[in-house]
Formats: C-alpha cells, structure tokens, sequence
C-alpha cells in the first residue's frame, strides 16, 4: 500500500510538470538557459551540473523515503483520503491545463493521459504479479 500511494503521488505529479513544457522543448537562451532553476545563476561546469543533480537525486529519494515511513503509520482511512485528495489536485491541475490549450493540443493531451493510465495500469499489474510470485516463493 504504501509504495503504491508513493507511486501515484509521483505518477500524479510529473506527468503534469512535462506537459506544462513550452511547445518545442526547452528553451536555450544562452549561458542561463535554465531561468530561474536552482543553479542556473553559477555557471556550472557540466561535472559540477551532474555531481548536484547526484546530490539532488539522493534528497529526493531520501524525502520520499521519510515520507514513506510517516504514511505508513496513518490509519487506513487517513491513507486513502489523502490518495483522494491527490487525486483531486492532480483531476483540478490537468483540467486547468487543459483549459489552456488549444483543440488539436487538448487531442494530444487527451491521448497522452490515456497512454499514460495504460502504462500505470499495466504497471500496477506487474506489481500484482510479483508479490503474488514473491508470497509463492515464501
């Protein structure tokens, strides 16, 4: 349960920070292409770009790690609010997207987040078969 309410919450939220992408990809306006990221103001070499980026990684993980453990002692019923309540941003995020593009952009979108819920789906059903495979070999 708790990997699975880790998962949606990270399933919910990046797909919606890649679609919020200006058309065409990133935008490289120079040496500080990357605007307000943090960082982008140094000057970094691209050693020092991927040693933070490492570091980054690592505290995210760590983050997600912390978290995990705290929703674990949640009751059932706190668990399951807080998926619906995730849920119910991510439903009010996408639709305010949404709202902001343009009809052959709303397709497009619209085929993305089927591709998307078959992928979780299938995904969530290779998670059912392993641990039934894991529970056999026990």
């Amino acid at each position: 349960m708790r990997k699975t309410l880790i998962a949606l919450m990270f399933a919910a939220a990046l797909p919606t920070v890649a679609m919020a992408m200006p058309e065409g990809g990133p935008r490289h306006d120079g040496p500080h292409h990357r605007g307000d990221a943090p960082f982008a103001q140094l000057d970094l070499s691209r050693d020092q770009r991927q040693q933070i980026g490492k570091l980054m990684g690592e505290q995210m993980k760590q983050r997600r790690d912390i978290t995990e453990r705290y929703l674990n002692k949640l009751p059932a019923a706190d668990q399951k609010a807080m998926k619906d309540e995730i849920k119910a941003s991510h439903d009010k995020t996408d639709s305010q997207i949404r709202a902001l593009l343009k009809p052959e952009q709303q397709k497009q979108f619209d085929e993305l987040k089927k591709e998307r819920a078959a992928k979780q789906a299938e995904w969530q059903e290779f998670q059912a078969w392993k641990a039934e495979k894991d529970a056999k070999a026990q």
